[in-house]
C-alpha cells in the first residue's frame, strides 16, 4: 500500500490580491482509504511493527477520529490486527450509528472504550500494562499517530520543486505533520500551522520534533475548538468547492484554508508570494450530519 504516491500540486482557482497565488498539494489523493497525513504517519509505524514481528497494533482516538479510521483500514490492507481505544464510554454498547467506528470494525479493528478520566492518563505505564494484559503484546501508536516514525513519513510530504513556494500552510492537530514539513523545508520558506484546537500548547509539542525555526502557528481559526464549526465555515467550504472543485473538511483543512484566505486579506503574506497549502485528507469530516 505504501509503494505509490500519486500526489500533485493544483492551483486553487480563486481571485487573490497583490499577485498572490495558492496551490494545493493533494495529499488527500494518496490512497483511497488511507489518505493524507494518516498515510504518512502510519507508513513507517506499520513497517516498523512488521519488522519487529508484532502482529497487533494498538492506538487511541475519539469516536470520530480520522486516525482510528485510517489505522483500521491500513491494518486490514497490510494484514496487521488493530485495536482502537476510544475516548469515552458513551458508545460502548451502541456504536452502530457512528460511521467512523462502524467502518473501523468492518475493517477488522477491535474497539475498547475508556473513561475520559482514565483516557487523560493513557500513556502511563500502569494503563499500558493493563491493556497488554487484556489484548496481548502490541505495537503502540500514540493518539493522532505522532511519534518519531510518523515524522519520518511527514518529512516526505514536500517534494523536489516545492522549494519554489514562499509559504507552506497546513492544518495542525497533534503537530506531527507540520514538524515533518518544517524539517524538510528550506530556511527561506515560512511554514504556518493552523491549529484545529484552542490554545498555544502545540508550540512545545512541535519543538520536540522540529529541527528548523522558520515556522509559526496562527491560532485564530479553530472555530471554538476541536471538531467544532459553524454554518459560516460550512457555507464557505461549500462555496469554495463549487468554485474550485476542491473539497476541504470542516474539522482540519477547512479551518486552515479559511484562515489562509483571511490572513491574505489582513496582509500577512507578501506581494507576489506563492503559497502551498497541504490538503491532509480527512474528508470523512463530511458525514450525514454535515452534508456537502
Amino acid at each position: 500500500m505504501f509503494e505509490s504516491e500519486n500526489v500533485y500540486n493544483e492551483q486553487l482557482k480563486v481571485e487573490l490580491p497583490r499577485g498572490i497565488t495558492i496551490f494545493v498539494k493533494r495529499e488527500d489523493l494518496l490512497h483511497e482509504e488511507v489518505s493524507g497525513n494518516k498515510f504518512r504517519k502510519l507508513k513507517y509505524n506499520i513497517l516498523k511493527a512488521q519488522e519487529l514481528g508484532y502482529s497487533k497494533l494498538l492506538t487511541f482516538g475519539g469516536a470520530y477520529s480520522n486516525h482510528i479510521a485510517a489505522t483500521a483500514a491500513a491494518g486490514r490492507i497490510c494484514g496487521v490486527e488493530t485495536i482502537g481505544i476510544i475516548r469515552g464510554e458513551e458508545l460502548e454498547n451502541n456504536y452502530t450509528g457512528n460511521p467512523t467506528l462502524t467502518k473501523a470494525v468492518e475493517d477488522g479493528m477491535t474497539l475498547g472504550f475508556m473513561t475520559r478520566t482514565e483516557y487523560r492518563s493513557k500513556g502511563e505505564v500502569e494503563i499500558i500494562d493493563r491493556l497488554k494484559a487484556r489484548y496481548g503484546d502490541f505495537y503502540l501508536v500514540p493518539e493522532g499517530g505522532t511519534n518519531a516514525e510518523a515524522i519520518k513519513g511527514t518529512e516526505e510530504i514536500l517534494k523536489e520543486g516545492d522549494e519554489a513556494f514562499d509559504y507552506i500552510c497546513t492544518a495542525v492537530g497533534t503537530g506531527g505533520t507540520i514538524a515533518g514539513i518544517i524539517n524538510s523545508s528550506h530556511q527561506n520558506q515560512t511554514i504556518l500551522g493552523f491549529p484545529a484546537l484552542k490554545g498555544s500548547f502545540l508550540y512545545e509539542d512541535i519543538r520536540k520534533f522540529a529541527t528548523n525555526d522558520n515556522w509559526d502557528l496562527v491560532l485564530d481559526y479553530h472555530f471554538g475548538g476541536y471538531a467544532k464549526y459553524n454554518e459560516e465555515l460550512l457555507s464557505f467550504l461549500r462555496e469554495l468547492y463549487r468554485l474550485t472543485g476542491v473539497l476541504f473538511d470542516p474539522i482540519y483543512n477547512g479551518k486552515m484554508i479559511y484562515g489562509v484566505l483571511e490572513e491574505i486579506k489582513k496582509g500577512r503574506f507578501k506581494d507576489n508570494s506563492k503559497i502551498l497549502v497541504i490538503h491532509t485528507g480527512g474528508l470523512q469530516g463530511w458525514n450525514e450530519k454535515i452534508n456537502i
